[in-house]
């Protein structure tokens, strides 16, 4: 007779101890594929999420250099400058007056080449309205 032990006769003890479990070289291999892909975005999108974040504070250091439109290019110029900013200049930025203040807005396209012919697309933009709301650019 088998002995039995906790519940589990010797037979079904010994098989449950040599049966393996964990991944396959199969499954390593696609789960390394997937992190690679990852990986590769994170490579790509990062640099343009910086840049984006750089020309909010560019904005809102600009806006206080004076209340007219040519001070506040200048200065986002010159931010633009030392910020190494290339995908806005001060030609892309809106600025409008709201009341006794000015609100400076942009809005730019980022296309990142990913593999052949597919590209990441990014729609990037800012304003210093305390709305939120960003101003388009007359056309």
């Amino acid at each position: 007779m088998h002995e039995i032990v906790n519940g589990l006769g010797q037979h079904q003890r010994n098989r449950r101890l040599t049966h393996q479990t964990g991944l396959s070289l199969i499954g390593l291999i696609f789960v390394l594929g997937i992190v690679a892909l990852i990986a590769m975005l994170g490579i790509k999108v990062v640099p343009t999420v910086v840049e984006y974040l750089n020309v909010k504070k560019a904005i809102q250091a600009s806006k206080q250099a004076g209340p007219a439109p040519a001070d506040i290019k200048r200065a986002f110029d010159r931010q633009a400058d030392v910020g190494y900013i290339d995908a806005v200049t001060s030609r892309d930025l809106v600025i409008t007056r709201n009341g006794e203040d000015v609100d400076v807005s942009f809005a730019y396209v980022k296309k990142i080449p990913l593999v052949g012919p597919a590209s990441l697309l990014l729609e990037y933009e800012g304003t210093t309205a305390k709305s939120g709301v960003v101003a388009k650019k007359p056309e």
